[in-house]
């Protein structure tokens, strides 16, 4: 929780509109609390006893380690999620291992992933499958289903901020940003 803490600053902009984890200036993440949460991860994993809650520090210690959002260990961030999807077999859990995944081996090998989890059911009415979707979609170039995907999500997210996001994603696939 710490490390999550230690990013609140960066999560959103000076308008109050949400900045996702790899679009965030890391210089407002509150470097003391970052040092103090990854030195608790490693405390925490070297007795060798890790449970879902150290796997998450891990995920989270990963990401806070990296200098840029390009360094991101992703590949490392995607064996930790496979890890906990098999400590705590939820849907929610896999989505996450699935973005990680192609943020590890493309996009593609992403929505192979989601397709699956949409298929086996559970996460419906779940906001952030479609937009997860839809940016991986964003990212292949897939604008057309990437703005129905986010459109999906829109229809599912009561939170402001989130839905201003998602508004500005739209924006962007359907009309190149403007």
């Amino acid at each position: 929780m710490l490390l999550h803490h230690a990013r609140r600053d960066a999560r959103t902009d000076a308008l109050g509109d949400l900045v996702v984890l790899d679009e965030q200036d890391r210089s407002r993440w509150h470097a003391a609390e970052v040092s103090e949460g990854t030195a608790l991860v490693d405390t925490a994993l070297r007795r060798g006893r890790a449970g879902s809650y150290q796997v998450q520090a891990a995920v989270a210690a990963l990401h806070m380690g990296a200098a840029t959002a390009d360094a991101t260990d992703w590949a490392q961030i995607a064996a930790l999620y496979g890890i906990l999807a098999r400590m705590q077999p939820d849907p929610v859990v896999r989505l996450n291992h699935a973005v990680a995944v192609a943020m590890s081996e493309g996009p593609a090998a992403g929505l192979a992933l989601l397709d699956l989890i949409e298929a086996e059911g559970g996460l419906e009415k779940y906001r952030l499958l479609d937009a997860a979707r839809a940016d991986l979609l964003r990212r292949l170039g897939s604008t057309d289903a990437a703005a129905e995907a986010y459109r999906r999500a829109l229809d599912l997210t009561e939170n402001e901020v989130e839905r201003r996001y998602l508004e500005r994603r739209l924006r962007e696939v359907t009309f190149g940003g403007r």
